[in-house]
């Protein structure tokens, strides 16, 4: 089976071509903002993603936009690929130290977008990229791949490390939670669909 999904979307203020497979493979990643390559690229290396990403925007205004886009696509992306969530865990958690900073994510395949984030994150930019558009990469993810997430950030002192952290908890939590589960016959819920 493969669990693969292809999605591109153009607005006024992005452009976004991307390929995803939840069970690996290449990944090139270009968004035009820098920090934001960075942590898809360790995303796609945590949790054994193939990631194809071009993204265009706005970015004379700021990496909002792009930034949440991305996130769009990519829940779409993960969405689409899980197909109707036959064998997989459903669930997944991860806890990360990244030196000094500390953060954990768990994660319910559950059809039911909700996100949770905690962190004091420093109101710093990382290059071009507000601390502040972590938490919105998140939401969009969740929303539209329609995980109930939590993502938690317990301790740091550094923006880089703690926003580093979380997305390596959220890879490992992702890897966790999308892998087949061999013992799984069907869809892993009492009501027989995750997709609604």
């Amino acid at each position: 089976m493969s669990r693969t999904a292809e999605i591109k979307r153009d607005t006024k203020e992005t452009r976004i071509s991307l390929k995803l497979s939840l069970d690996g493979g290449e990944s090139r990643i270009d968004t035009g903002v820098g920090f934001l390559d960075h942590m898809l690229d360790l995303l796609a290396r945590h949790g054994r993603l193939g990631i194809e990403l071009e993204a265009t925007g706005d970015l004379e205004t700021g990496a909002h936009h792009t930034t949440e886009d991305v996130g769009i696509v990519l829940g779409q992306a993960i969405d689409r690929a899980l197909g109707d969530r036959a064998g997989i865990r459903r669930y997944g958690s991860a806890m990360v130290p990244m030196d000094e900073a500390l953060a954990e994510c768990a994660i319910d395949i559950s059809g039911r977008p909700l996100t949770v984030f905690e962190g004091e994150l420093p109101e710093v930019a990382i290059a071009d990229f507000d601390t502040e558009l972590t938490e919105e990469f998140f939401r969009a993810v969740a929303n539209n791949s329609k995980l109930t997430l939590h993502v938690r950030i317990l301790s740091g002192s550094n923006a880089h490390h703690m926003v580093e952290g979380a997305f390596k908890a959220f890879a490992r939590a992702l890897r966790e939670a999308v892998s087949i589960d061999p013992e799984e016959t069907g869809v892993p819920s009492t009501k027989g669909t995750l997709t609604s």
